[in-house]
C-alpha cells in the first residue's frame, strides 16, 4: 500500500471549503452589483416621475396645479388632445410593485413620490444637485422626488 491513500479526502474537502468561501464571496458581490444597478433604476424613474410632474404643473401657463392623480401624467385631462408627461407609469424597483408612495399637497394633489422600501441604501453621498437631499439618508423611503416650484 503506498503513504498517499489518505490524502485524496483532505483534500476534496480543502477544495469544497474553498470553493464555499469564493461562492460566498462572489455572491456578495453580486447581491451589492444589483442594488447598486437598482439603486440607480429608482433614482431615475423617480426623476422622470418628477420631471412629469414639472411638465405637468408648466404645461397651461395661467393654471398652476400638480397632478390629481399619477395617471393624469399619462393623458393630461386639461387638453383636448393626448397631451402626454410621461410615457408609463414605471413599476418601484425597489419593491418590484406598480405602487409608488406619494407626496401630497396640502390640496390633495400629487407633488411627489417615493419608494415604500424600508431597505437601507448603499449610496449615501455624492447625490448630484437636484438629490443632494438624500444625502445619508437611511432607507429608500426618504428620497422624496419632489417637484417645488419655488
Amino acid at each position: 500500500m503506498s503513504g498517499n491513500s489518505g490524502f485524496s479526502y483532505p483534500a476534496v474537502l480543502a477544495l469544497i471549503v474553498v470553493t464555499g468561501i469564493a461562492v460566498s464571496t462572489a455572491q456578495r458581490s453580486w447581491t451589492t452589483i444589483i442594488k447598486r444597478e437598482k439603486e440607480s433604476e429608482l433614482i431615475f424613474r423617480g426623476d422622470q416621475i418628477h420631471k412629469a410632474i414639472e411638465s405637468y404643473y408648466n404645461a397651461v401657463e395661467n393654471k398652476k396645479v400638480y397632478p390629481a392623480s399619477l395617471n393624469d401624467l399619462l393623458k393630461d385631462p386639461r387638453f383636448p388632445a393626448v397631451k402626454r408627461h410621461l410615457r408609463k407609469i414605471y413599476p418601484d424597483p425597489m419593491t418590484k410593485k406598480n405602487e409608488w408612495g406619494i407626496v401630497y399637497t396640502q390640496g390633495g394633489r400629487i407633488k411627489g413620490v417615493f419608494s415604500k422600501s424600508s431597505e437601507e441604501p448603499i449610496k449615501k453621498s455624492s447625490f448630484d444637485s437636484p438629490y443632494s437631499r438624500f444625502e445619508n439618508k437611511m432607507h429608500y423611503y426618504e428620497w422624496k422626488f419632489l417637484y417645488d416650484p419655488k
